[in-house]
């Protein structure tokens, strides 16, 4: 057996290749799986949409009360007397 970066990646491949030849997965395991990730999709979509209606309300009501803050009375513009010319 030799030892450097060749030998090293050879050890560790008869190690992996021993190790994987070991496992075997369950008969569910894709089905398991997949509703695991379709669950936490539905969960991520979910978050964003209250976060969404969430987001809106809060610049709604932020709206309505500088609308509310605002005073009845005409806003003046310009201070300087409007001139007698047209």
């Amino acid at each position: 057996m030799s030892t450097g970066p060749a030998g090293t990646e050879d050890q560790l491949r008869e190690v992996l290749e021993t190790l994987a030849t070991g496992v075997r997965p369950a008969p569910d395991a894709y089905w398991r799986v997949q509703r695991e990730w379709r669950r936490r999709e539905r969960r991520r979509r979910l978050v964003l949409a209250v976060l969404v209606v969430l987001v809106f309300t809060l610049a709604d009501a932020a709206g309505l009360w500088a609308l509310n803050q605002a005073r009845n009375q005409p806003h003046i513009v310009f201070n300087t007397p409007a001139s007698p010319h047209p």
